[in-house]
């Protein structure tokens, strides 16, 4: 079940939790892993590299002759053991990317929105009469007062796609300087977004059209 809030931060009503978010999804927790593993292994670049021994510069001649010296015996100053030498098994170039099917990354994202709908962590926002072009009223309204916004619950808000050049305008100004507040869309949240925040506000566009689209999905 989630609560309704005004644009004064005060619940109005409360909403049940939507079908699509109502099941159990506890065996779902190794697609939600493999979700978020994706989600933070794709963005890397993988352009980490060192030197191999062939690919350090000098070291062509021998060190010192092969016996005699009572030293160990060398072939090049840019063996491993030496200072500016090679690196062995060191980093090189390579793809992050993991793969997961359709099916899977909608379970996931299923999943972890029917975690924090059945365990009180969504909020829907009604955007009716917000105005929330300053920081310290979004403050208000999400946390009670702007003191209490810099030890507050870590919140995502996410607005519809189609509020972008209205609510999610304002919302995404006003939530600039708000530390442990992240603002987003629909259309780009992720399950490490949904995981990794304790607290989600939906706007009421946003609350219908993450419903529609599982309940779409699911049919």
């Amino acid at each position: 079940m989630a609560q309704v809030i005004d644009a004064q931060g005060k619940v109005v009503r409360d909403l049940p939790t939507p079908a699509p978010f109502s099941g159990d999804v506890s065996a779902k927790a190794n697609a939600v892993f493999r979700a978020v593993f994706r989600e933070l292994a794709n963005p890397r670049s993988g352009t980490h590299k060192t030197k191999k021994r062939d690919e350090v510069r000098g070291g062509g001649k021998k060190p010192w002759k092969q016996k005699g010296t009572g030293r160990a015996r060398q072939g090049s100053t840019r063996s491993p053991q030496w200072a500016h030498g090679g690196v062995v098994f060191g980093p090189q170039p390579r793809s992050y990317v993991s793969a997961l099917n359709k099916k899977e990354r909608r379970a996931a994202m299923v999943a972890a929105l029917s975690d924090k709908f059945q365990n009180g962590g969504v909020t829907v926002l009604d955007t009716t009469s917000l105005d929330v072009a300053k920081t310290k009223a979004f403050a208000t309204l999400l946390f009670g007062s702007p003191k209490a916004a810099k030890t507050g619950t870590r919140t995502l808000v996410v607005f519809a796609v189609d509020e972008l050049a209205s609510v999610g305008t304002s919302l995404r100004r006003a939530g600039a300087n708000l530390e442990r507040v992240a603002v987003t869309h629909t259309g780009e949240l992720d399950v490490k977004d949904v995981v990794g925040y304790t607290r989600l506000v939906l706007t009421a566009a946003a609350h219908d059209a993450l419903t529609g689209k599982y309940t779409q999905e699911s049919k």
